[in-house]
């Protein structure tokens, strides 16, 4: 009796402490609909934070705050005040998974004090989203701040499980180019399994926790002012904290540290919740709070084009194999062909010059692949030397410019320092002033950068088409990466795979090497799932031949004959990551709703009444039982229950006229 007595008072007293740390709660703000719920506090000097979202535990109480040289910005601090406000903006993106953006948040600035130095800490909370970054005054006579550590950190409940990709050790890799993001993924692993290279994860990074819903957490608008950053290991019991890049990086030249004007701000660090996947998929929190940091001189062209390297390799950037490309460029109606590297050694400038012209002949344009080094890294594939350079960059941007280049692929930067990162941000504004569109290949995560520059137009910064042709393990995964990347790294930022490969044969003349696994099907499908302005894919001349005589199916070319590399809307539709995912994405007046699968044979139902009205015609691109790919045309007679089956490594697409 007196046990059960004590226990009641012991129970009371957990009440009652939990009744008054809810109440010392200093700010609390929410998103507009309620259900998302960010908590600020300090506690014994220390800020911390806490998310909640429909009243269920998404993120435990979190540290705030930073080292710097001006003082310590996480310890010994006092809360001064806090002020709420409404954010509601729109704006628009003509290069990514939805091109017209709704921005409503409420935003919470908390004033700290540490030694008479102030701090704000702002949130901005969507109905899905969570955005908060550091900002500061000027401080006495310092007119710049240099961040030593961040403690800021993300404390996810111990029940979660990680979808994340580890950070690579540096100067590792092909020619000591890493990291590169360009790992592979661990799959519901528990949060006590350590990092591959201990040197914890790049964003973004997935976490289910329980059977509670969903966290995404990245970051969004680092420019020449940070660098970019990742996760550390897991400590404690689900703690991980914001970790700066390695000194070893890019050969060890520049600072881990990242340093900044006053008054500054850090970059945004984004967390998305949901009780699905839903809002993973179609976040935008890696555009709402950045802004266009430069204007454009032209009306920049986005689209598809053929790449001969990704299956005729180094052999095929020759003259003549590379009017082979363009001629495909000019069957299949795509708007460009990229040219890999080492052109300047089999072709050279002069005749480059007639190449291009003999392109716009035919009706297709010219990127050129550059590297991005000449002295960090072991590359010698050319042309090198010439991007790092300002005054040398500039000469041959003009040259291009001159001679009717439309872009430029940069490659091989490996490493997040601050240095990397005005790198990155000097090649956008300079190809900006010839009219040059970039992408990045061997490179970092995008960071908001497709609202920040104008003529930036892909990155790589995943584990890509290239290793298809490298390895027969990869071909045997593809389509388990192709189920993962629109939950994960496609969902933060445009995504440059270079993929839908058509060869059964991953090499030249669709004979010997590696054996694609996957169907037709499924490379269509991935088209559409995976998401990039200027999508260069793995076809081959080889395809155009009668397929008796080893060409691709008519069905499948036509199809890539028509997809779109910009979309109006996203929508998630199902899929679970490494499984299977099933997307809707709409194009002017025509929704492509795409979906695959990476095991087994497997049955869904869907709901697609919000794309396809009942009674509707629509054509189908499905799977026949011998894995041949076959366009149907399908009368839904209940789009609520639409069946769909999926072979293994297979795939679909509806196209829906939506007029």
């Amino acid at each position: 009796m007196i046990n059960h007595l004590i226990k009641k008072i012991m129970c009371s007293s957990v009440i009652m402490m939990g009744a008054l740390s809810c109440a010392a709660q200093i700010a609390t703000v929410s998103g507009p609909d309620g259900r998302l719920k960010v908590n600020v506090d300090v506690k014994n000097g220390k800020p911390v934070y806490s998310i909640t979202y429909d009243g269920k535990q998404m993120l435990d109480e979190s540290p705030l705050g930073f080292v710097a040289n001006t003082g310590d910005y996480s310890k010994n601090l006092t809360y001064i005040d806090s002020k709420e406000s409404k954010i509601d903006t729109r704006y628009k993106l003509d290069r990514s998974k939805v091109a017209d953006v709704h921005y409503v948040a409420n935003e919470l600035k908390v004033n700290l004090k540490n030694d008479k130095k102030l701090i704000t800490v702002t949130f901005r909370v969507s109905n899905n989203d969570v955005a908060f970054r550091y900002e500061l005054p000027r401080i006495g006579d310092n007119a710049g701040i240099r961040i030593m550590n961040e403690v800021t950190g993300f404390d996810l409940p111990s029940k979660s499980t990680t979808f994340m990709c580890p950070q690579s050790k540096p100067m590792l890799g092909w020619k000591r180019t890493k990291p590169s993001y360009e790992e592979g993924y661990d799959y519901d692993a528990p949060m006590t399994k350590k990092s591959r290279y201990g040197e914890g994860y790049t964003f973004p990074c997935l976490f289910r926790v329980g059977d509670d819903g969903w966290v995404l957490i990245s970051e969004t608008g680092v420019d020449s002012h940070y660098c970019g950053s990742c996760l550390s290991d897991m400590s404690g019991d689900g703690l991980y904290t914001i970790k700066f890049p390695m000194k070893g990086e890019n050969d060890g030249i520049g600072d881990v540290e990242p340093t900044f004007t006053l008054p500054g701000a850090t970059p945004w660090r984004t967390i998305t919740i949901g009780s699905t996947l839903k809002p993973i998929v179609e976040t935008t929190a890696p555009w709402d709070n950045v802004e266009q940091l430069y204007d454009s001189n032209c009306q920049y062209k986005y689209g598809k084009g053929t790449w001969s390297w990704i299956v005729w390799q180094d052999n095929s950037i020759n003259y003549d194999d590379q009017v082979k490309y363009i001629q495909l460029a000019k069957s299949m109606g795509y708007q460009y062909v990229l040219i890999d590297n080492y052109w300047d050694e089999n072709i050279g400038y002069e005749r480059m010059e007639e190449l291009v012209k003999y392109a716009q002949s035919q009706g297709v344009d010219v990127f050129l692949w550059w590297s991005s080094s000449g002295y960090w890294n072991d590359i010698e594939q050319g042309p090198i030397n010439k991007m790092y350079d300002q005054i040398t960059r500039k000469k041959v941007m003009k040259w291009m410019n001159k001679i009717g280049v439309k872009g430029i692929k940069v490659d091989f930067f490996g490493g997040d320092k601050q240095e990397t990162m005005r790198l990155y941000e000097a090649i956008l504004s300079d190809a900006n002033d010839y009219d040059l569109m970039v992408i990045f290949h061997g490179c970092t995560l995008p960071r908001g950068w497709e609202r920040m520059y104008p003529n930036y137009v892909g990155s790589e910064a995943v584990l890509a088409s290239e290793n298809i042709y490298f390895s027969q393990h990869a071909c045997d995964v593809e389509a388990k990466d192709t189920s993962t990347h629109p939950f994960i790294r496609n969902a933060v930022g445009c995504m440059e795979f270079g993929g839908s490969f058509m060869n059964r044969n991953i090499k030249k003349g669709n004979k010997g090497g590696n054996k694609r696994k996957t169907t037709d099907c499924h490379e269509m499908a991935q088209a559409v799932l995976f998401q990039n302005p200027i999508q260069n894919f793995a076809l081959t001349p080889e395809n155009l031949l009668p397929f008796e005589d080893g060409g691709a199916p008519q069905v499948s070319l036509d199809f890539m004959k028509q997809v779109p590399t910009t979309w109006s809307e996203t929508h998630y539709i199902a899929g679970f990551p490494g499984k299977y995912c099933v997307l809707a994405r709409r194009n002017g007046n025509t929704y492509y709703i795409a979906g695959n699968n990476a095991e087994g044979e497997r049955d869904l139902v869907l709901d697609l009444s919000s794309f396809i009205k009942k009674g509707q015609v629509v054509d189908l691109y499905s799977d026949k039982a011998d894995r041949e790919p076959n366009k149907t045309q399908q009368k839904i007679t209940n789009p609520k229950k639409v069946k769909i089956h999926l072979l293994d490594k297979g795939g679909f697409v509806f196209v829906v006229d939506v007029k």
